[in-house]
């Protein structure tokens, strides 16, 4: 990978790992900055959300210092200029996720585009 590749997938992983930060979930201003204006999520539920229905969830104190979401096996891929795909593992209170997010460079920066959950077996 080439320097401004390897930029681009930490600025990627940097903004998904904000949005599992407590302190960031608890601001809507964080979040929505992080967040395309176009964001779409299919959960681990099955659910379909977007930008103003994951503010309910992330500001719920769900995620907490003391009840932290756990990250494994992060990668990321460059796919296209500006177009970051991360995959990992997510765990939190017992239950195990596999992620997928598509992050984009837009004229304010990197922001999730789209996120995938899917229960681990």
């Amino acid at each position: 990978m080439t320097d401004d590749q390897e930029q681009s997938v930490r600025a990627a992983v940097g903004g998904e790992l904000s949005l599992l930060d407590p302190e960031v979930r608890a601001s809507r201003e964080r979040v929505l900055a992080l967040l395309d204006p176009e964001f779409e999520e299919i959960g681990a539920s099955g659910r379909r959300w977007d930008a103003e229905t994951i503010l309910a969830v992330t500001g719920d104190g769900e995620v907490s210092a003391e009840a932290p979401v756990e990250v494994g096996e992060m990668t990321g891929t460059l796919l296209a200029p500006g177009l970051v795909h991360l995959t990992y593992v997510s765990e939190h209170r017992g239950r195990r996720v596999w992620r997928s997010s598509l992050w984009r460079l837009t004229a304010t920066g990197w922001r999730m585009y789209f996120h995938q959950g899917t229960p681990a077996a």
